[in-house]
């Protein structure tokens, strides 16, 4: 029998909710503000129909993203962030003051990329 341990370390905790490469990017881009799915997935370009379903499934599931249907036709759907996704702008915020000093070899020497992933991996936070 597998055991559920609840971290207890701070990072460890965050990193159970948002792993994976495109949970704080999903994240910066709610913190614009509610959005529909197809301008979440325009905005963070690269990323699959089922990878950010998948999150905002994850994300609601955790309360850090509510999700609003409404009886229209055609259906809209809004995600936003609780409360408690909202916390996570000191987060990013502090990720993107602390990326903006790496210089650049550092990253082209440590990561495989192209162009247009690494456009997408600066974070640019709605004042």
């Amino acid at each position: 029998m597998i055991e559920n341990k609840v971290p207890c370390c701070g990072v460890a905790r965050f990193l159970a909710l948002l792993d994976g490469p495109w949970a704080t990017l999903i994240v910066r881009q709610l913190l614009v503000g509610p959005q529909r799915f197809t301008q979440l997935r325009n905005a963070l370009q690269g990323i699959s129909a089922h990878t950010l379903s998948h999150r905002l499934k994850r994300f609601e599931a955790h309360g850090i993203v509510t999700r609003t249907a409404y009886a229209e036709t055609p259906p809209r759907v809004v995600y936003e962030l609780t409360a408690l996704g909202c916390g996570l702008r000191d987060v990013l915020e502090s990720m993107k003051l602390w990326g903006d000093t790496v210089p650049d070899e550092t990253i082209i020497g440590n990561v495989k990329y192209n162009e247009a992933s690494l456009a997408n991996i600066r974070i640019k936070l709605p004042e």
